[in-house]
């Protein structure tokens, strides 16, 4: 936080920042937010760095809350009523991982390709988790964008007045030399 207040940036560039990586952060793309972060706070004009630091609005707290609320409107969204437990979830992202990382090994001891798992992962998962992340980002990015502008700004007001007092007192001592 403190990091983020001292940026060398306008308030309203930081929280446009701060908006692209809590969005992100209710995306299942896992492994990912660094990247998407900065790319949606560059195409935002926002700070990255404000971005890359707001992706922690995702953390092991809150990814649970993130996870099942967006696995539920997503599934909800799409018809299919009420999603699949979280240990399923988390367990189904795991197994999509080995998949993926057999599949990079395959290449190099030129094994035999699987995406059996890849396919039923993104219909049963990844879809309802990324349409209702989408819905959840927006829902959490607007407000972190407008709670985060102001503190920006009076921490910047405060900041600014305590530099000009601390330069008037060196003046001041300067002057009595």
């Amino acid at each position: 936080m403190h990091r983020l207040r001292r940026l060398p940036d306008t308030p309203e560039r930081i929280a446009k920042g701060v908006a692209a990586g809590v969005f992100v952060s209710c995306l299942p793309l896992f492994g990912l937010h660094f990247i998407t972060a900065a790319s949606v706070a560059w195409m935002l004009r926002g700070n990255i760095l404000a971005s890359l630091l707001a992706t922690f609005f995702g953390n092991p707290f809150t990814f649970p809350i993130i996870a099942y609320s967006a696995m539920e409107l997503g599934s909800l969204l799409l018809g299919r009523g009420h999603a699949r437990k979280i240990s399923e979830v988390m367990s189904a992202f795991g197994a999509i991982w080995g998949e993926l990382w057999q599949n990079f090994l395959a290449i190099i001891t030129f094994g035999p390709f699987h995406w059996d798992m890849l396919a039923k992962f993104g219909g049963d998962v990844f879809l309802p988790y990324m349409l209702g992340g989408l819905i959840i980002g927006v829902v959490c990015a607007v407000p972190a964008y407008f709670l985060s502008l102001p503190v920006i700004r009076a921490y910047r007001n405060r900041r600014l007045k305590k530099l000009q007092e601390r330069f008037e007192l060196v003046r001041k001592s300067d002057r009595e030399k």
